[in-house]
């Protein structure tokens, strides 16, 4: 199974492009779940969620609906938490985990968490903290890509997430890999003038066309033969266009 939403769904700026004009934040995730099946959650990268805001989400959503959570960033970029926030943070996705519409937490790390023995360690501690629950992994330094990585990650059975990003040196690349039942494409644009001169979601506004989406249909094919579920997330969220790319990518799948 093939399930592809956008990263976020609250956007001022979808007004219009995608949500009815008028239409408040309170309304949105009701109306985007009449045409999406997942959505990935990232406002949880800013700050710890609370127990309300999933019970919101899962009540303006179907049963079949399914969410990836995204990880603060204590746990990913600060790595100064522990066990004890873990715990407070599942608890908190309660409402989702209860109903079934967890579909994995997203551990998004960045270009500095380079590859070594002790963030490898950590990576498995990061596990055992949320050892119930699907993990992905998303690595932005092209050291990671390697095969024993790989072969790490699906003995620790933590997901890789593949991602579609400008073609720069020393990020991952196009790599596609499938390590735990959970495949995850995440579609960042491929901005390389604004990647790191960029004012904040300048990174991200990008379009991308027919043939860069049709790109992907053999591979994701490939991922979903390879895996229970795979999550497919747009990130170019700007005016829209991470809308527009998801309908048009569920039409290639035909899905539509």
């Amino acid at each position: 199974m093939i399930r592809v939403g956008t990263a976020g769904y609250s956007y001022a700026d979808w007004v219009g492009p995608f949500y009815p004009e008028g239409m408040k934040s309170g309304g949105m995730l009701e109306y985007y779940a009449s045409y999406f099946s997942f959505v990935e959650v990232n406002s949880t990268y800013y700050h710890m969620p609370g127990l309300k805001l999933f019970e919101g989400m899962n009540n303006k959503t179907p049963s079949d609906f399914s969410f990836a959570v995204k990880l603060f960033q204590g746990f990913t970029h600060e790595r100064n938490l522990g066990l004890e926030e873990a715990k407070k943070f599942t608890y908190s996705l309660q409402p989702i985990i209860q109903s079934g519409k967890l579909a994995c937490l997203l551990a998004q790390f960045p270009y500095s968490f380079h590859y070594n023995r002790e963030n490898i360690d950590y990576l498995k501690t990061l596990k055992q903290s949320f050892q119930e629950h699907e993990l992905s992994i998303e690595f932005r330094n092209r050291e990671w890509i390697r095969n024993d990585v790989f072969d790490m990650l699906s003995q620790e059975q933590m997901g890789f997430v593949c991602v579609d990003e400008p073609r720069i040196r020393g990020l991952i690349g196009n790599v596609v890999a499938t390590t735990s039942k959970t495949a995850y494409l995440r579609l960042h644009g491929r901005n390389a003038q604004t990647w790191y001169d960029g004012q904040g979601s300048e990174r991200y506004d990008y379009l991308y066309s027919e043939n860069e989406l049709l790109e992907w249909i053999n591979r994701l094919r490939d991922m979903e033969d390879d895996s229970g579920v795979t999550l497919v997330s747009f990130n170019n969220h700007p005016k829209g266009k991470a809308i527009e790319n998801a309908k048009a990518l569920i039409g290639y799948l035909g899905q539509a």
